[in-house]
């Protein structure tokens, strides 16, 4: 179970520790605040590491725009502190600073390209 220091935000988790599971329903995004995470694909009895991320990386975000099943798994990787941000906290944050509407906007787009780059890779590839 992840647990809570004394006067840190977030949440440590320990090696290994599942943050969020592909096919839950979201409504956060996460930051990682100190440790790295690694982002999988899960198919079956199968997983493929898609990404790691390291402080101040976040994942989760498309769950607070879509409101669709996790595309992947996130677990620690060592351990790490995770923290929590809700859709209010969100917007209240980027009504706060639009500079921050556009950094995430342009973190998603460089994620989109690195993807499309990755799916033409993969179709290259002799099968």
């Amino acid at each position: 179970m992840p647990r809570r220091r004394s006067g840190e935000l977030g949440k440590v988790f320990d090696d290994g520790e599942v943050i969020v599971r592909q096919g839950e329903i979201g409504d956060q995004m996460f930051v990682v605040q100190a440790g790295k995470v690694e982002v999988l694909l899960e198919g079956g009895s199968r997983e493929e590491r898609l990404s790691v991320l390291g402080d101040r990386e976040f994942f989760g975000e498309m769950a607070l725009f879509d409101k669709e099943a996790r595309s992947a798994t996130v677990r620690a990787l060592g351990e790490a502190r995770v923290l929590t941000v809700d859709k209010r906290t969100l917007l209240k944050r980027l009504k706060e600073d639009p500079l921050l509407a556009y950094n995430l906007l342009q973190f998603m787009s460089t994620r989109v390209r690195d993807l499309n780059d990755q799916l033409a890779a993969a179709r290259n590839e002799p099968t």
